[in-house]
């Protein structure tokens, strides 16, 4: 047998393990499911790409919390950057005080809470992404700072899902289908 052909195997064999350990509970194989998840995303920036994967990578070196806080840096980031597309039209007409002229200046004056309440009022996202996007960062806030909080494996998997399907969701409604 030819390496070429040994190697495919092993690839096969790899795959077909994945998908078996992947629906056990406690099993770093499920983590594979979560990188194709991730593969059918589409487009990020590149800022938002490598913050995802670092969030993949915490998972699996189990460092859960860090997961949890990495992903949510991506989220924001993607939503900041949408919000930047007309020039912070949009935000500063729904938030006339802020006059925000660039998104370093909305990360640095602005708590990601009252921004998600500003994107709201905006109309550039929804009131049930609203509530969601709030829940996000109190998990990501528990995670962030001390407390008693220690996410398994699970949660965290499910945090950084819900995550990427919010990204999805989110850009999938607001972009023109060509």
């Amino acid at each position: 047998m030819k390496p070429k052909d040994i190697r495919e195997k092993v690839i096969k064999f790899e795959e077909a393990a994945h998908k078996i350990f992947g629906i056990k509970e406690a099993s770093q194989s499920r983590v594979i499911h979560l990188t194709d998840t991730y593969d059918k995303l589409g487009k990020l920036s590149v800022k938002q790409d490598d913050v995802l994967r670092q969030a993949l990578r915490c998972i699996e070196v189990e460092v859960f919390r860090g997961a949890h806080v990495l992903s949510w840096a991506a989220l924001v980031d993607y939503l900041q950057e949408f919000s930047a597309v007309d020039s912070f039209v949009a935000l500063n007409a729904a938030r006339p005080k802020w006059n925000i002229t660039n998104v370093e200046d909305l990360r640095e004056n602005h708590a990601e809470y009252n921004f998600i309440d500003g994107l709201f009022v905006a109309g550039l996202i929804l009131k049930n992404e609203k509530k969601a996007f709030h829940g996000l960062l109190t998990r990501r806030n528990e995670c962030a700072h001390p407390s008693t909080y220690y996410p398994d494996l699970n949660e965290t998997l499910g945090y950084v899902s819900e995550i990427m399907k919010r990204i999805d969701t989110h850009k999938k409604r607001t972009q023109p289908t060509l």
